[in-house]
């Protein structure tokens, strides 16, 4: 699949997705939101893909929304009944916010590599993302509250899960920006390097160690993770007993002992594909 937005590289089961628009910072436009769940979708469904890596190019990791993706009155009306327009803006959020969890809801991890500003909704994608890992002259902002808007599409859901609800307020109300070292202290992002390609090579590094082990444990551990950030520790555990009556197995297990005995690397089975319904 070719996309306007993206540039897909694929290295043995790594996927690795890089925003492809440095001449306009890679400002998500109309282009972007609907790429963005359909590349994810693609890369899962094979089972081939085992991690998916994201980065950018240019300047910026991404400068935000594209202001331009409100600028069409047929996709996007801002006049009329009011109640109706209410409606219609809705359903948009809820659609853009729909493209945003697609990182949450592949069942391969996702890892995100950024470098320079990631701003508004940029910081929004990413926060969705598995692990974010960052160069030193990264940084984040909450960029909606400055422009006179409050953010919609998921930072402010999702940031209070990783970072002290204090330190989240003030990035919200001041759309201050969150510098390399500050996030990485706060548990934001897992690591900062000196440059775009120590990152890259770091990232990749990590997400070989991933694509080692077993696909399905390691989706396995995504949908555990997933549903108690939501959910009680109590409804968690009954989940995880109920996925593990149903999904464990001990053929990867197998593999992984006699690998150790042999003092080699064990070889997992890829997971299904995903296919439309009813599908050959």
């Amino acid at each position: 699949m070719s996309y306007q937005c993206f540039n897909v590289t694929h290295h043995g089961a790594i996927a690795h997705v890089q925003l492809s628009r440095p001449e306009a910072l890679n400002a998500m436009n109309a282009a972007f939101w609907l790429e963005l769940p359909q590349c994810m979708r693609d890369l899962e469904a094979s089972g081939q893909t085992r991690v998916i890596v994201i980065s950018s190019t240019g300047k910026h990791f991404s400068a935000g929304m594209d202001l331009a993706v409100f600028s069409n009155p047929k996709s996007v009306p801002m006049a009329g009944d009011p109640g109706r327009m209410a409606e219609n803006l809705r359903r948009v959020v809820l659609q853009l916010q729909d493209t945003l969890s697609a990182l949450e809801e592949v069942r391969v991890p996702v890892l995100v590599a950024v470098h320079g500003g990631c701003i508004g909704g940029a910081l929004d994608m990413v926060c969705a993302a598995d692990s974010r890992y960052c160069t030193a002259d990264a940084y984040f902002t909450i960029k909606e509250t400055e422009l006179g808007m409050t953010a919609d599409v998921g930072t402010l859901q999702r940031l209070p899960k990783l970072m002290p609800q204090g330190v989240v307020r003030e990035l919200a109300y001041t759309g201050r920006k969150l510098e390399a070292e500050e996030a990485k202290a706060l548990g934001f992002v897992n690591q900062v390097y000196p440059s775009q390609e120590a990152m890259l090579e770091g990232v990749m590094a990590i997400a070989a160690q991933i694509a080692a082990n077993s696909p399905l444990a390691v989706t396995g551990c995504k949908e555990m993770l997933n549903y108690s950030r939501d959910h009680s520790v109590a409804d968690s555990l009954k989940y995880m007993a109920t996925w593990q009556a149903g999904m464990f197995r001990p053929h990867d297990m197998m593999k992984t002992f006699q690998a150790k005995a042999t003092k080699s690397q064990a070889q997992f089975d890829d997971l299904f594909p995903v296919k439309p319904l009813f599908a050959e």
